[in-house]
C-alpha cells in the first residue's frame, strides 16, 4: 500500500531542514530510497539542493543534469 509521506532533507552543515518533500512510500522502504525520492521531488519542484545532505541517497536512474548540488 502506497501512502504520501513528508520527508525532510537536511542541510549538511547545519542539520536544519532545507526542504520538505512529499513522496509516495511503501512499507519497508529504506531511508536511502526515501532520500532518493526526496531528491527527485526537489529537482521537479525547484528546491534548493545546494548543501543538502545527500549521504546514502539512492539516486539510481535520477537525471541530475543541471542540478545545483
Amino acid at each position: 500500500m502506497t501512502k504520501i509521506e513528508k520527508f525532510d532533507v537536511l542541510n549538511r552543515w547545519t542539520a536544519k531542514v532545507q526542504f520538505t518533500a512529499e513522496i509516495a512510500v511503501t512499507p519497508g522502504m529504506t531511508p536511502s530510497v526515501k532520500l532518493g525520492l526526496a531528491v527527485r521531488w526537489g529537482l521537479e519542484n525547484n528546491a534548493n539542493l545546494a548543501d543538502a545532505n545527500l549521504a546514502g541517497a539512492n539516486l539510481a536512474g535520477a537525471n541530475l543534469a543541471g542540478a545545483n548540488l
